[in-house]
């Protein structure tokens, strides 16, 4: 006999919605899955409503599909979409409502979906490499700080303690790293040592949130590292040049197209020139003059793809094709990541293994040549 599915309590219905609500984390892919299907059933003839009372039934993500119920029902109500999907800004950002909204307009929301689903798969791709290329960074680290704490609480002390009873003037190499072991060997040390660096980190992201100055000035510094650098001013012109493409695409207005596009860029230095810019573009000045004033955040390539398109009319052509060049760039960084890292790892390595061995073997050399 089959069993009947047990129902939930009132209580017990409340924290399973509230575990929905607030626990469960909407993927990018939940959100193409949502965009990319819609613009399906629209091309294939469903209504509008028909097309989100189907999805909220395919949806297998409970608050993702909570939310197209909420959609369906506002625009059953006679509400546009792009009115209805501004009420969820952390989900479908303003860029994506924008361009929505342009294609409502235009009488084309089914090619303004499509363009928002080829910029979310572009922009998840370009992160995911971006991610992926960390992971190897980061458990290298992780794994050196593991094995160096381990070194100055358990292996050093015990050679140390064997140094305390050398007659002689030990090396400073010697008495450098018995000062660092015996410090490090103390509980409380240690904890005051994380506590201080957890206050620096806070302190870091804090300050780069409340003071424009500051941030100004950290990623400024980021653009001229070497290596990274680099990689920045790829993401930036990367997301910029799709972002904008994009826009484009949606018959959106330039002016306001440059506006949104610099609220895409992560780097301060890139958005601030494009707030900038679209004050200049009201007075008729060319995009591409305007960004040619700024060549090490904008190389000539792309002010004089930017300036063909402009006397071409086929910008947003020329954008797609500057996005795909810099996604590739970047993506071609990542995937060689490790590579380039795993010189800079060894030699911090070695540098360390050399001092510790100095540091030990440099006094037992001198107590044998004493006997």
């Amino acid at each position: 006999m089959a069993k009947t599915k047990k129902e939930l309590s009132g209580l017990e219905q409340k924290i399973n919605d509230w575990v929905s609500n607030h626990l469960t984390h909407i993927k990018v892919i939940d959100k193409i899955f949502f965009l990319d299907h819609l613009k399906i059933m629209l091309h294939a003839g469903l209504s509008l409503t028909e097309g989100l009372n189907v999805l909220s039934e395919e949806m297998e993500n409970k608050k993702m599909k909570s939310i197209i119920t909420e959609i369906t029902q506002d625009v059953e109500k006679g509400k546009q979409l792009s009115e209805v999907l501004e009420k969820y800004p952390k989900i479908f950002p303003p860029i994506y409502v924008k361009m929505v909204s342009s294609g409502e307009v235009a009488g084309k929301l089914e090619e303004s979906l499509e363009q928002i689903v080829v910029q979310m798969k572009k922009n998840h791709a370009l992160t995911s490499s971006i991610k992926g290329a960390m992971i190897y960074p980061s458990v290298i680290i992780a794994a050196i700080t593991a094995v160096a704490i381990l070194m100055v609480t358990v292996v050093l002390p015990k050679l140390m303690t064997m140094f305390n009873e050398f007659d002689t003037d030990l090396p400073l190499a010697t008495k450098v790293l018995i000062a660092i072991t015996n410090f490090m060997s103390k509980p409380l040390n240690l904890i005051m040592m994380f506590g201080i660096i957890v206050l620096t980190i806070v302190g870091f992201i804090s300050s780069l949130k409340k003071s424009p100055a500051f941030k100004s000035v950290v990623h400024g510094i980021n653009l001229r590292l070497p290596i990274i650098g680099h990689v920045i001013k790829n993401i930036n012109l990367a997301r910029f040049s799709l972002t904008l493409s994009s826009l484009l695409k949606s018959t959106l207005p330039i002016i306001e197209a440059v506006d949104i596009t610099a609220d895409t860029c992560g780097n301060v230095h890139y958005r601030n020139k494009l707030h900038e810019g679209t004050e200049r573009i009201k007075k008729g000045i060319p995009l591409s003059e305007i960004l040619a004033d700024s060549p090490k955040l904008f190389p000539p390539m792309v002010t004089e793809m930017i300036m063909v398109g402009e006397k071409t009319g086929e910008i947003d052509r020329l954008l797609t094709e500057l996005s795909n060049f810099y996604s590739d760039e970047v993506d071609k960084t990542m995937k060689n990541f490790s590579t380039i890292i795993e010189p800079i790892v060894i030699i911090m390595l070695g540098l360390a293994v050399a001092g510790i061995a100095v540091a030990v073997v440099t006094p037992m050399f001198a107590l044998i040549q004493n006997f």
